[in-house]
C-alpha cells in the first residue's frame, strides 16, 4: 500500500547560487560525503546531479509529512546510484525513525534533470 507520494522541482541556478554563496558549508549541510563524491565525478553535470538530489530530498520530506520542522537533517537522506544507475535511498537518524513510524518499508525514487531544472519524485510504501 502506498503511504505517500512527493514531488519537487528545483532550479539549477538556485543550487548554483547556494554553492557560490556558501561553498562547502552548503554541501556539507545538504549532501553526505558519498553524495558529494558521486556528484563531483561529472564536472559537466555537477550542478544537475546536486540539484536532482536536492529535489528528491524535498520530495521525500513530503512523503514523510514533516517538512524541515520535524528535526530531519538533509544528510539523514542519502541518494546514490546502484550498479545500473538507478537512484537508491538510504535513510538514517530522524528520517529513518519517521519512516518506521509510518510503516514505510520500500521507497521508489526518481530523479530527472536538464541544464536549467531538476525534479525528484518519491513514493513510500508498506
Amino acid at each position: 500500500m502506498i503511504i505517500g507520494h512527493g514531488i519537487d522541482i528545483v532550479s539549477t541556478d538556485r543550487i548554483r547560487q547556494m554553492l557560490e554563496e556558501h561553498g562547502q558549508r552548503f554541501l556539507d549541510r545538504c549532501f553526505t560525503p558519498a553524495e558529494q563524491t558521486y556528484c563531483a565525478q561529472s564536472q559537466k553535470r555537477y550542478i544537475e546531479h546536486l540539484s536532482g538530489r536536492f529535489a528528491v530530498k524535498e520530495a521525500i520530506l513530503k512523503v514523510l509529512g514533516t517538512g524541515w520542522r520535524g528535526g530531519i537533517a538533509w544528510t539523514d537522506m542519502e541518494i546514490l546510484p546502484n550498479d545500473l544507475g538507478q537512484p537508491i535511498l538510504s535513510l538514517a537518524g530522524e528520517a529513518a525513525s519517521v519512516a518506521t513510524q509510518l510503516h514505510i518499508r520500500n521507497w521508489h525514487i526518481s530523479i530527472s534533470h536538464i541544464e536549467t531544472h531538476a525534479t525528484g519524485s518519491a513514493i513510500g510504501e508498506e
